[in-house]
């Protein structure tokens, strides 16, 4: 044993300083290795659906159901079942329904937290009584934990176990309690959350969504272009300042930003009614939702819209000629434009402009922003820079969020690893040198740390810039498409200029040797292990499948977003990998909270059996159990050098 083992063995001493101690340790941390592993849930492209969202994390794709069924079978009607999800999913909501429609409150207590206390047993059988203690509210930690060990059968215990529930009531405690216990069940029945990307832009309620994720107990995040657009715009990038307001605007969701954010848009509001404010702007119109937006904004914010756009491209214009190495001047297009004649010169040809009005272009300089223009960008960035709650967000995503994950065996991103047309990894430059696969993953999220983190300003500028990279570059992992042709839809009339055609990468996924070499490249082998990514709408109706490469890729944006329904013909999916295998469930659209609560309607969702193991998966095939298996053999050489007296005991 070398000088360094004993180090460390002394410092692992101090935790655990007598035989007696790291021998129970032992015993703990391999009886956790037998225990099935936990449910993984994998959810992307929410795109701000907040509705949607929290109804599928508080159902758990249809698995607190399944409990249900699993508790009672058929005990109870099917009318109690629902009632009983619903008061899980939504327990202050519901309760607040009950109280004033029933007429024996106590009674409905009883028998309701009993019937709690049964579905928490199921869902948390396969986890130690100490992982549970943690998740149980401090207020009830004892009453929960004697509820859940309690043996009402045993004619020992059989008072005991009914006089915790009767007193609850007796004492006006029921109402919290009853919180408390489904409050466990939800926190229990997933295990780990894994969020596959953009959680912003289109729907009304990202900021929602955000606050939901950061109270969740265990979550990651793998960045979305639409993530790393706000990312950008919460550092201070203000191209992307410009996108995040110009999406908005284009959704009606202006809102989100004033609102949700506490970010000031009156000097763009002012600005914009000024410069187009004889402009009908009918290339900016607004893709509103009836319930989620207010007409009367609408006039503003289609001047809004176009006055945002402007600035965009032009700030655009400005990093392009900044970074030569990103190859993008194909997408500066202001100058191509002759406003004499009306049209753009898109390679090559020229093409009628659909709106001719530019009042704030200098036609020599197109790619400069007015006095006005720069005035306004500067207090959207200071607003951007000094939102508390979207500073919040944004750290959030840097701390809980990457690039890529790895984890249980699986393979974890956005969009795509960005290939050449024989499937090779394609080379990209960054900032003068080349990267590709895992490492070109790892240089960009690098830089984008960077852009929020830097205090050295040329490397702060160069991270700025790579989120801007990240969101539209065709050589963006997270984007994977040729181009964003942003300007086209806007001022374009040829549809087959709008074109984005995808990486290779989204033909090449049917090719196992290529899925191989990726998983090979970020560290993963075998039958078991999968490459997971959203991005790429699964047309459900056009006969399409979120299955590739025979179940070893697995594209789960199913649309989430009301935007996207209409397309993919279903509402999203969940992957979830339990310790039987792994199965994807197929949304139907959620009408709205209240006829969940008050009418008990759910998502309906349709199970897909994606891969089934041979033998339940255990801790011990985990990350978890792999990090625990090195601990176990860390304490068996403590245990062995005090029972040879390298090490001396503390009594």
């Amino acid at each position: 044993m070398g000088d360094n083992d004993i180090r460390y063995l002394k410092c692992l001493a101090k935790r655990y300083p007598t035989i007696a101690e790291t021998a129970t340790e032992i015993i703990n941390l391999q009886s956790i290795l037998s225990l099935p592993k936990g449910t993984e849930h994998f959810i992307t492209d929410i795109h701000g659906e907040y509705d949607q969202f929290q109804h599928i994390i508080k159902n758990a794709s249809g698995a607190i159901k399944r409990k249900i069924e699993d508790a009672f079978g058929n005990t109870i009607s099917e009318k109690e079942k629902r009632t009983l999800a619903t008061l899980i999913y939504y327990p202050k909501e519901k309760l607040a329904q009950i109280v004033q429609t029933e007429k024996y409150i106590d009674d409905w207590y009883a028998v309701t937290l009993y019937r709690l206390v049964c579905v928490c047993k199921r869902t948390s059988s396969k986890y130690t009584r100490s992982k549970v203690r943690k998740a149980i509210p401090a207020e009830f930690a004892h009453i929960i934990e004697e509820l859940l060990t309690g043996r009402q059968e045993i004619i020992d215990q059989e008072d005991y176990y009914f006089e915790i529930i009767h007193s609850a009531v007796r004492t006006g405690r029921a109402h919290d309690l009853t919180i408390a216990l489904c409050d466990l069940i939800r926190h229990l029945v997933v295990d780990h959350l894994h969020v596959v990307g953009d959680i912003f832009d289109r729907g009304p309620y990202p900021h929602l969504v955000m606050d939901d994720l950061m109270k969740h107990h265990s979550v990651d995040i793998q960045w979305g272009n639409h993530d790393v657009s706000w990312m950008g715009a919460a550092a201070g990038n203000p191209a992307l300042i410009c996108t995040v307001i110009r999406i908005s605007a284009r959704y009606g969701n202006l809102s989100s930003l004033e609102e949700g954010y506490g970010i000031n848009l009156i000097p763009l509001a002012r600005f914009a009614l000024e410069q187009y404010q004889n402009d009908p702007c009918e290339r900016f119109h607004i893709n509103y939702r009836e319930d989620a937006y207010d007409i009367r904004d609408k006039s503003i914010d289609e001047r809004i819209h176009k006055a945002v756009t402007i600035m965009q491209l032009k700030l655009e214009g400005q990093m392009i000629k900044r970074n030569p190495d990103f190859k993008m001047d194909d997408r500066m297009l202001l100058d191509k434009i002759d406003i004499e004649k009306g049209v753009v010169v898109i390679e090559g040809v020229e093409h009628p402009l659909l709106d001719k009005d530019f009042p704030t272009i200098d036609w020599n300089n197109p790619y400069a922003l007015s006095k006005e223009e720069e005035e306004v960008i500067n207090r959207l960035v200071y607003a951007f820079r000094n939102s508390e709650k979207l500073q919040k967000h944004a750290k959030f995503l840097y701390t809980k969020g990457s690039m890529y994950t790895v984890h249980n065996g699986n393979l974890l991103y956005h969009g795509c690893v960005p290939l050449n047309d024989d499937g090779t990894f394609k080379k990209v430059s960054v900032f003068g040198k080349e990267y590709s696969g895992k490492e070109l993953y790892d240089v960009l999220e690098g830089y984008a740390r960077k852009g929020y983190y830097a205090t050295d300003p040329d490397e702060k500028q160069k991270g700025l810039d790579i989120l801007w990279f990240l969101w539209l570059n065709k050589n963006s992992p997270v984007y994977g498409k040729d181009r964003m042709t942003t300007f086209e839809r806007y001022f374009v009339a040829d549809k087959n200029t709008y074109k984005e055609p995808k990486n290779p990468y989204y033909k090449l996924i049917e090719n196992e040797e290529v899925a191989d070499r990726i998983l090979k490249e970020f560290g993963l082998e075998g039958n078991e292990a999968h490459i997971i990514n959203g991005h790429i709408p699964v047309l459900v109706k056009e006969g399409q499948s979120p299955m590739h490469c025979n179940g070893k890729v697995l594209i789960i944006d199913g649309g989430f977003s009301k935007a996207y329904q209409e397309k993919t013909g279903i509402a999203g999916y969940t992957l979830i990998y339990n310790s039987f295998g792994l199965v994807l469930a197929e949304h139907e659209p959620f009408e709205s909270v209240e006829k969940a609560i008050m009418e008990g309607n759910d998502v309906v969702s349709h199970k897909i059996l994606v891969q089934r193991v041979m033998k339940r998966k255990t801790v011990a095939d985990t990350d978890h159990g792999r990090e625990m298996k090195q601990e176990i053999a860390d304490l068996e050489n403590l245990l062995r050098a005090y029972r040879e007296g390298v090490i001396e005991e503390e009594y």
